[in-house]
């Protein structure tokens, strides 16, 4: 570590947008007079384009704009056929609307527990929940590392299951050479502001290679119509705008650079906490992680971030509650000591600052910090 920042930084803010944003302005602006020109709002070439370009980055045979990640998780559901009576298995450790998207279908979320390295859906659990009435398993590629995918599909091929990747924190991501989206029978991408590849607002993305499911998903995305007022299935309103399209496009091609950024910062971070009781992010060896977020582990989780707020420096907790333990999924019959795996990990993880344009030496005063708060609290 280098010496002691002197004048240290007045805020380190989890994530800076408006630092990207200043890289990006001229781009992003006339990506928006564009659209604004054609007056081609909903659908349209910029939807078509990046539904190509996004498809093709993760190499995949279709994209399908969606209007958030969650829609396209619910739409992703939809076309699958999940409904009243079916049970989906899903990791308790996750963002809300992994679980909460089947419940909106009427189904039952079983919740297994993770990997307590990864942080992902481990397979062990999974084969423990399946049941007759399950029909989806639901990976999430959490903080941007893909899942130990292939016991999960060898335990859904043999049931005949399919599997959906839950991929809103990981494009780009890949394990054993293959990149997320190209395990499952479908995949759902977000692009909400904080991804690391983030439009003006809400937007998402379903991503597959079955060309019939593509296409369900494009009817499902608006009212199930087609052609227009004639409605073959009963859909939603789930369109992408062209604005957050056109966003999206301009920010693509930039997008492996801010990962090679954020894994640089991540790699910064790992040296920095080495030999110390500050848990690192561990990494299989065959993945490539984006750092979606820098997660360490600590005890003491909830006094070190008031410490580090008190310094306004920038932290998050994801996620302070498994899902087995949320107060809507009571009914379920979930509760403590269910997934311990899940519920020491909501106690005790801590994303830190590692957006692509983090100045170094704000990245070694957090750092500073927080092994100076764990050391006097040895």
């Amino acid at each position: 570590m280098s010496a002691s920042i002197q004048a240290p930084p007045s805020q380190v803010p989890l994530l800076d947008l408006k630092a990207q944003y200043a890289t990006l302005r001229a781009e992003a602006q006339e990506a928006l007079r564009r659209v604004c020109e054609s007056q081609q709002f909903i659908g349209g070439p910029e939807v078509q384009r990046l539904e190509e370009e996004v498809a093709a980055y993760s190499g995949c045979e279709h994209g399908i704009g969606m209007s958030s990640g969650t829609d396209a998780l619910l739409c992703a559901m939809m076309a699958l056929g999940i409904g009243p009576g079916d049970e989906v298995i899903v990791p308790s450790f996750t963002f809300f609307a992994t679980g909460g998207c089947v419940s909106r279908l009427g189904a039952r979320p079983v919740f297994a527990d993770v990997c307590p390295r990864t942080y992902n859906l481990r397979a062990t659990d999974v084969e423990a929940k399946l049941s007759p009435r399950t029909k989806l398993i639901v990976p999430v590629h959490l903080f941007g590392q893909v899942a130990d995918m292939d016991p999960i599909l060898a335990l859904a091929s043999k049931r005949g299951i399919p599997v959906m990747e839950d991929a809103a924190q990981s494009i780009g991501a890949a394990r054993g050479g293959r990149k997320s989206g190209q395990f499952g029978t479908i995949t759902t991408l977000s692009f909400f502001p904080s991804k690391n590849l983030g439009a003006f607002g809400d937007a998402g993305m379903i991503l597959t290679s079955d060309a019939a499911l593509a296409e369900k998903c494009r009817l499902l995305r608006n009212h199930g119509a087609q052609p227009k007022y004639y409605h073959a299935l009963v859909g939603g309103n789930f369109r992408l705008d062209a604005l957050q399209a056109a966003v999206l496009r301009i920010k693509l091609p930039h997008l492996e650079a801010w990962t090679e950024a954020r894994r640089e910062n991540a790699r910064r971070y790992d040296q920095l906490f080495a030999g110390s009781p500050v848990g690192t992010p561990w990494v299989a060896p065959d993945c490539r992680m984006i750092f979606n977020q820098y997660v360490v582990r600590v005890q003491r989780r909830d006094a070190l971030r008031a410490h580090l707020d008190s310094l306004r420096i920038g932290t998050e907790v994801y996620y302070p509650v498994p899902l087995h333990m949320q107060q809507c999924f009571a009914d379920l019959g979930g509760k403590a000591g269910d997934l311990p795996n899940s519920e020491s990990a909501a106690k005790e993880v801590l994303a830190l600052p590692i957006y692509p344009e983090l100045p170094a030496a704000w990245l070694e005063y957090v750092a500073e910090t927080i092994l100076t708060f764990v050391k006097q609290g040895a």
